[in-house]
């Protein structure tokens, strides 16, 4: 039953993906602990596969059950991501990405941690908003008046909840800018009038003042200007440690790789959010070119399913997950090569992390969900 349904090309596709991550985070791994970094680069692949056919599990289950019964449970879906963020509030850590010095960590408490096991409900939260929120929008589509300022501030509110919470409980940027991103791509696709974005956009450059001198820390500010502002890290020892030693591995590797043994760093973080540098320094700008190709196929494979799609839900789940690999792997690179803040974005498929891998071949389930649906001859993208 699952062959005669699933999308097996996308699956391949992310399995290939997710194998090569692992083989990456592995040398990673291997190079950090040949220099004195606490590190079991065993451990790592063991903990990687297991999520990985975790995640393959997912993606069996998600492909088999129409995400039409998950939409229609959005109340129990909502109170499962109000309790991941009350969890985070009494049982999270912080996230510690591995920068120099302690006071130059991210600072993010966005983690659950029990017998050595780490979640990041963040993770989990993306792709129950997509289904929350595709949910919502094609109920406004269909039964309201889509471009009603009802319609518009319900659908702002839902965003503003979920993106305000992560922000207030776990100091996680990174992970609502994702959310930040999804919001903005499902309401194009949904055929939002222009004005409306014009409006919201008006509104965000009013409030940033308020955000930036009342909600962000000042280690935020730092580190989000830290790539732009020189002043703030001139010897590059502090907040963009991480990034020039990125860039420092990144232009090591040439176009085919260093040779063995001739790695010129292995500061922490390699296998994690700076898992595109490792690639680099490993395999070269070949190796590189591998993974932006491999990620585009799966983007375009989502977007293709979701075209092809016949309701408005399913393409907007579709549409939903594209973003959020899209947008996390702009983020993530634009970091390993000094043109984004360090926010602790991971690089989909490939970046050190069980909740990431599983939650990605999740969200990859939803959308091969979609594709096994019929289709009429003729369809409407958005309507």
């Amino acid at each position: 039953m699952f062959f005669d349904r699933a999308d097996i090309f996308l699956l391949c596709v992310c399995i290939v993906s997710a194998l090569y991550g692992t083989v990456m985070v592995y040398k990673a791994a291997t190079g950090m602990a040949a220099s004195g970094a606490d590190m079991n680069p065993t451990k790592l692949v063991i903990v990687q596969v297991f999520s990985m056919f975790l995640g393959i599990a997912a993606f069996v289950v998600l492909t088999v059950l129409d995400a039409d019964l998950l939409g229609d449970q959005w109340k129990i879906l909502s109170a499962i991501n109000v309790l991941l963020l009350v969890a985070l509030v009494i049982f999270g850590v912080e996230d510690n990405t591995g920068n120099k010095s302690v006071e130059d960590n991210t600072g993010n408490k966005s983690w659950i941690r029990f017998a050595g096991i780490g979640i990041q409900p963040s993770e989990v939260i993306k792709v129950i908003y997509i289904i929350i929120c595709a949910k919502q929008m094609t109920w406004l589509k269909e039964y309201r008046d889509l471009n009603s300022f009802l319609s518009v501030v319900q659908m702002a509110g839902h965003f503003v909840i979920i993106f305000g919470l992560i922000v207030v409980v776990s100091s996680d940027l990174g992970s609502a800018s994702i959310i930040f991103c999804i919001f903005l791509s499902m309401l194009f696709m949904l055929g939002v009038r222009l004005y409306w974005f014009a409006i919201g956009f008006a509104a965000l450059s009013a409030a940033v003042p308020l955000l930036w001198n009342h909600f962000l820390k000042t280690y935020q500010k730092e580190r989000l200007l830290a790539p732009y502002v020189p002043s703030i890290d001139p010897d590059g020892y502090g907040k963009n440690w991480q990034t020039a030693q990125s860039k420092l591995t990144l232009a090591s590797g040439r176009l085919t790789g260093v040779e063995p043994g001739h790695r010129s760093t292995n500061f922490t973080g390699k296998h994690t959010d700076f898992i595109f540098a490792a690639i680099g320094e490993e395999l070269g700008m070949v190796g590189c070119i591998l993974v932006v190709l491999l990620l585009t196929v799966i983007i375009l494979r989502c977007v293709k399913v979701g075209i092809h799609s016949s309701r408005t839900f399913d393409m907007l789940i579709c549409f939903g997950v594209a973003s959020a690999v899209t947008f996390q792997a702009l983020i993530n690179i634009g970091m390993c090569i000094g043109i984004t803040p360090v926010i602790g974005i991971t690089l989909p498929f490939f970046s050190y992390g069980g909740s990431s891998m599983m939650t990605m071949f999740a969200a990859m389930g939803l959308v091969s969900g979609v594709k096994f649906k019929l289709k009429p001859k003729l369809f409407s993208l958005v309507g």
